[in-house]
C-alpha cells in the first residue's frame, strides 16, 4: 500500500505549493507553445467552477463500516449503482447505497495474496468500460510467494455474477518485487484511449535502491499502458503501438511515464480534458502530485534524480534530461507522510461550487490538498490545504455519477465526500472615523481600501448603525438609511478602486444620546476587516 504504517496523525499544518519549470538538467527548459511561465504546458481546459479555492469546503460523512484495511474503490459502469471495495487480504466487498456494505465478497483470491509487510496485498481493481458487454474485471496484488507485482483479469459469465469463482483468474503480465515488500503501486485504470494504465512502484527500500525510477529496461518505477483487448505474441496483451519507447533499444515498450517512486495513484479526467494527474509518494522531504496532458507519452517524473522541487541524487541526473515538475508538492513529516492521489470533480451534486477541482490527501494527516489548473495557456495552478477528512485514508474513488467516496485503513470505514463554500474572504478593509460632533449632529469620513487583486468597479459600501444615529447629506458618494441600515454608493466621478487604492466619502448624521462606531463593514456585498 503506502510507505509506512503510521496509526498516529501529523498536525496538519498549511501545505506549500512549489510550482517549477520542467527542468533540464545540462540545458535550459525549451518554450512551447501554451507553456505557463514556470514552463509546464497545461491540457486543454474545460469549464471550471466558480467557487475560488479560499471559499471551497469538503467534509466526509460515514456511509459504511466493517471493511478489513480497503485499498482501492471503483465503480463499474453497468447502471447496478456498486462500488466495488478492495481489501488489502484478498477481497472485493460490495456497498450499494440502497443496501449498505455487503457481508459475503464479491470475489476472494486470499489464498494468492501476498500480504508480508505492510504495503503488499490486493491494491486495485477496474471493470472495463464496456463491462455490461464484456463482463471483464482487472486486479493488481502482490502474488505469493515472493510478492510478484501482477496484473490479472476475471471474464465473468454476466456483469452482475456473485460471487466470482477465484478459478477464473488469468495472469495478464507479472513483475519480479522479491527484494523489498515495499513500494508497489498497485493502481490499475482505464485512460480515454479505452487502454489499460498500471503503476509500480520502483521496488522498495529506500533510496531508490535498485536504480529503478530512471531505468526503462525495468517495469519498476513507472506507469504502463497495455492494450488488453487484444493477444500479441504470446502475451495476454498487446502494447499500443504509440507508446513512447516501443523503438527504444533496451526499453520495455510497455512503459507510458517513468521517474516514479511510488505512484499509489493516478486517475484520468475522464469528463473533462483526459489528463493524468498523478500521486508519488516521497522519499522523506517533499509529496508530490504531477499532471500530464492525457497524451503526453515518455513523461520523466524525476525520481530518483528528483525528489518533489529538489535534486535527491546528483548520480541519478542526466546531462540534457528533461524532468516534469510537480504542480502541487508539500513537506513530508511536517504536513503528512504519503500523499494519497484522487480525482477531478465531475459530479452533479456540486457541480456550481467544485467542477474542475483536483482532490488528493494524505495518509497521516488526513488533509484535503485542492489543485485546479490554469483556466487558460499561462496561468498559474491554484492550490490549497483545506481541512483534515479522516484518520488513516488510504483511497478515494468515484461512482458512476462522479461522486467522490474514501476509505481508511484499519478504522475499515467507507466515507462519502461533500463540497461546500463559505463567505468570500475579506477583499478590503474599511477606516471609520468621527470628524466634528455636536449637540444632536455628526460628520464621519469613511475609507474603503481594496485590498485585493482587481479593480473594483462600481461600489456600494455598507454598515449598521449601532445606536440611532441617522446619516443625511453624503460627499463623494450617494447615500441613503433604512431603519438602522446605511448604504453608500460611489459618485460618477469615483467608481474604480484599484488594487491597493483607497476611496474616500463623508457625510453628515444626526444623533441623541451615545455615537458607538459601526462594527462592521461591507463592499458589494462582502465583508471588509
Amino acid at each position: 500500500m503506502l510507505r509506512r504504517l503510521s496509526l498516529g496523525r501529523l498536525c496538519a499544518a498549511g501545505a506549500v505549493a512549489v510550482l517549477g519549470p520542467v527542468l533540464a538538467l545540462g540545458t535550459p527548459a525549451a518554450g512551447r507553445p501554451g507553456a505557463d511561465p514556470a514552463g509546464r504546458t497545461a491540457p486543454d481546459r474545460v469549464a471550471a467552477a466558480a467557487v475560488p479555492l479560499d471559499q471551497l469546503t469538503v467534509s466526509t460523512t460515514q456511509v459504511a463500516f466493517g471493511l478489513q484495511r480497503p485499498t482501492a474503490i471503483f465503480a463499474p459502469d453497468d447502471g447496478s449503482g456498486r462500488l466495488l471495495i478492495t481489501e488489502k487480504q484478498g477481497r472485493i466487498r460490495v456497498y450499494h447505497p440502497d443496501t449498505g456494505l455487503a457481508a459475503a465478497p464479491l470475489l476472494d483470491i486470499t489464498d494468492r495474496v501476498d500480504t508480508s509487510g505492510n504495503e503488499r496485498g490486493l491494491l486495485g481493481l477496474v471493470t472495463t468500460p464496456d463491462f455490461a458487454q464484456s463482463r471483464t474485471l482487472y486486479v493488481t496484488y502482490t502474488a505469493l510467494p515472493d510478492g510478484a507485482v501482477t496484473l490479472s483479469r476475471f471474464t465473468l459469465d454476466s456483469a452482475g455474477q456473485t460471487p466470482i469463482p477465484a478459478d477464473l483468474e488469468e495472469i495478464v503480465l507479472s513483475q519480479p518485487h522479491a527484494e523489498f515488500s515495499n513500494h508497489n503501486g498497485g493502481h490499475v485504470s482505464f485512460g480515454p484511449d479505452g487502454h489499460l494504465y498500471w503503476s509500480i512502484g520502483d521496488g522498495g527500500g529506500s533510496d531508490d535502491v535498485l536504480n529503478s525510477g530512471q531505468n526503462l529496461s525495468t517495469l519498476l518505477g513507472k506507469i504502463l499502458r497495455l492494450d488488453v483487448s487484444r493477444t500479441c505474441d504470446g502475451r495476454a496483451y498487446c502494447v499500443p503501438a504509440d507508446n513512447p519507447f516501443v523503438d527504444t533499444a533496451g526499453a520495455r515498450p510497455e512503459i507510458w511515464a517513468y521517474g516514479l517512486r511510488n505512484p499509489w495513484k493516478f486517475s484520468h479526467d475522464l469528463g473533462g480534458d483526459g489528463s493524468l494527474w498523478i500521486a508519488d509518494v516521497g522519499q522523506g522531504t517533499y509529496e508530490e502530485i504531477d499532471h500530464l496532458p492525457g497524451d503526453q507519452g515518455g513523461a520523466n517524473l524525476g525520481w530518483s534524480c528528483r525528489e518533489g522541487p529538489v535534486v535527491f541524487d546528483p548520480d541519478r541526473c542526466r546531462a540534457g534530461a528533461t524532468y516534469v515538475e510537480p504542480v502541487y508538492t508539500y513537506r513530508t513529516s511536517t504536513d503528512g507522510c504519503a500523499v494519497i492521489g484522487g480525482y477531478v470533480y465531475r459530479g452533479r451534486e456540486y457541480a456550481d461550487i467544485a467542477t474542475g477541482t483536483y482532490l488528493a490527501t494524505d495518509y497521516c494527516s488526513g488533509t484535503a490538498f485542492v489543485v485546479r489548473p490554469p483556466a487558460s495557456p499561462g496561468g498559474a495552478y491554484q492550490t490549497r490545504a483545506l481541512t483534515e477528512l479522516t484518520i488513516q485514508p488510504t483511497s478515494l474513488g468515484q461512482d458512476a455519477d462522479g461522486e467522490l467516496y474514501l476509505v481508511n485503513d484499519l478504522p475499515g470505514q467507507l466515507h462519502r465526500i461533500s463540497f461546500g463554500s463559505t463567505a468570500p474572504s475579506a477583499a478590503c478593509t474599511v477606516s471609520y472615523r468621527v470628524d466634528q460632533q455636536w449637540g444632536t449632529g455628526f460628520n464621519a469620513t469613511v475609507s474603503v481600501t481594496n485590498t485585493g487583486s482587481t479593480p473594483v468597479n462600481g461600489w456600494t459600501v455598507g454598515w449598521t448603525f449601532p445606536a440611532a444615529q441617522r446619516a443625511g447629506t453624503f460627499w463623494n458618494a450617494s447615500g441613503s438609511q433604512q431603519g438602522a441600515v446605511v448604504t453608500a454608493r460611489n459618485a460618477s466621478w469615483n467608481p474604480a478602486i484599484a488594487p491597493g487604492a483607497t476611496v474616500q466619502f463623508s457625510f453628515l448624521a444626526s444623533n441623541t444620546g451615545p455615537n458607538p462606531a459601526p462594527t462592521s463593514f461591507t463592499l458589494n456585498g462582502n465583508p471588509c476587516a
